[in-house]
């Protein structure tokens, strides 16, 4: 299978956006614009897939098993947290303004051809879960549609949206999982073996994504945001943000939607988008939770969405920022600064600092290192595709020689230490990473080890960041191609603590 469709250039024209006011609060919101779509609870189902592949589950396997990184993620969770104003044995009130310590170790990965998404333990490497995103037992589905973009929200819980135009909230705690059929069990997946399709208790609900029909217009960016009330001990449920190609005008709309109930709250028309090829590719928010996602069509620009924003007017809630000429946009990030990452094609890597609204580019010293120090086994020109930034700053990137989107013989894992004078970067690929094919996704777990998805490989790396040839594998995926945040690392980057 290739991934050609999924991952065809477009020209980098310049876009020209609109700066929005922010009006109204979500506290009083209601569903707005002309797109809906309802939530319902497990056993609902909407969406639909077409295409040419599909295949059962199969086992997890995790193989060479060494190591420890030597950073360690420290996240938060206010999920745990006491009820306000209680006090602890020592007489002091608790939570104090700060989140308690997570205590999940997830990362959620969509298995695209399959039509479902697995959730692994960071901590055994072990596949702990498989649930399907919709009615796709028996369905053929293409490489360039079904699930791909997760998100994972300060609780551990996921959403998975599906380029087939689905959208879904799987709980991860299975005691936190309603017994939907009143029989006193919860009925769950515990491995790599899906259950049929409404049979899962621990969907929580699923809606349908409006988005523009055939090819690989299908809807992309997605994140969760963070509570509102995380300087309490009363904490509400997170939102999720989405943003697709809407099929009835072919402009971008993004959705704010309720986390508990898959309502939509708010919708917030982005007019003057050119939806000619994938629209939204990838989204990040920011300590304010607004909404920053990437354009992988026409324009490739970068846009912000305001938290909190109803439009009452065109053009309210959004802006949009023209990104750094010959510059390419595919995958997104956000560090701790606040400053919001893009890697893409022709060894881009940029960043945008919205406290003084510059962009910084790091594609001549990219340029410099594949053409000159690059090891044997990297490439002068490559894609970069999905990246994470770790606690220290570095960027952990996913790179593609340009053009491999079927394979090639340089898939690997970049390191980019931008905060170092002069940058360093280091490349590791086949030699290190015995066994990858293409790589496509990053992210960080809670112990600060770095997670490498590997589509054509059907597997995933779990890296020593200090000794990237100490690393397990997980496979038995099938088709994986995931890379926002597939664990929830991101989002504790960016909240006060």
């Amino acid at each position: 299978m290739l991934l050609a469709a999924c991952g065809t250039e477009s020209a980098p024209d310049q876009a020209t956006g609109t700066t929005g006011d922010g009006i109204g609060s979500l506290s009083n919101a209601t569903s707005a614009g002309t797109s809906s779509a309802e939530g319902t609870t497990a056993g609902s189902v909407d969406a639909s897939a077409d295409g040419t592949d599909t295949a059962s589950a199969s086992a997890t396997d995790a193989t060479s098993s060494t190591g420890a990184p030597g950073t360690t993620g420290t996240a938060t969770d206010p999920g745990s947290s006491s009820e306000a104003g209680e006090e602890d044995d020592d007489g002091t009130t608790g939570c104090g303004g700060n989140p308690t310590v997570v205590e999940f170790s997830y990362i959620w990965i969509a298995n695209s051809t399959q039509g479902t998404v697995s959730k692994i333990d960071t901590q055994t490497a072990t596949e702990v879960g498989r649930y399907l995103v919709d009615d796709y037992e028996g369905v053929g589905i293409s490489t360039c549609q079904g699930p791909s973009r997760t998100s994972v929200n300060l609780d551990g819980d996921v959403a998975v949206l599906d380029r087939s135009g689905g959208l879904a909230k799987f709980i991860a705690d299975p005691d936190n999982c309603p017994d939907v059929d009143g029989d006193g069990v919860v009925e769950t997946a515990s491995d790599a073996n899906y259950l049929p399709w409404t049979t899962d208790e621990c969907l929580a609900w699923q809606i349908d994504v409006p988005h523009i029909d055939g090819g690989c217009d299908g809807p992309r960016a997605v994140q969760w945001t963070a509570p509102e009330q995380l300087d309490a001990c009363t904490l509400d449920d997170p939102r999720l943000w989405v943003a697709f190609c809407n099929e009835e005008n072919a402009d971008v709309t993004v959705w704010m939607i309720n986390g508990a109930d898959g309502t939509i709250e708010v919708e917030i028309p982005v007019e003057g988008y050119d939806c000619n090829t994938y629209g939204p590719y990838g989204g990040v928010v920011d300590a304010n939770n607004d909404f920053w996602f990437v354009d992988r069509s026409a324009g490739q620009a970068l846009y912000r969405v305001e938290y909190g924003c109803v439009p009452v007017a065109p053009g309210d809630c959004w802006e949009s920022f023209a990104q750094p000429g010959g510059e390419d946009a595919y995958g997104i990030t956000i560090d701790a600064t606040g400053r919001i990452w893009v890697a893409g094609g022709s060894n881009s890597l940029y960043a945008y600092d919205p406290g003084t609204a510059s962009f910084t580019s790091l594609q001549a010293d990219l340029d410099d290192f594949f053409a000159n120090a690059g090891p044997p086994d990297s490439n002068a020109d490559n894609i970069l595709r999905g990246l994470m930034s770790d606690e220290q700053g570095v960027l952990w990137i996913a790179s593609i020689a340009a053009g491999a989107w079927s394979g090639g013989a340089n898939p690997g894992l970049l390191r980019v230490d931008p905060n170092t004078d002069p940058i360093e970067i280091d490349f590791f690929g086949p030699e290190t990473l015995g066994g990858i094919e293409h790589a496509a996704g990053v992210s960080i777990d809670v112990e600060g080890y770095v997670w490498l998805v590997d589509t054509l490989g059907d597997q995933a790396f779990k890296i020593d960041p200090t000794a990237p040839e100490m690393h397990e594998v997980v496979g038995g995926l099938q088709y994986p191609y995931t890379y926002s945040d597939m664990t929830g690392f991101a989002l504790t980057q960016i909240v006060p603590g």
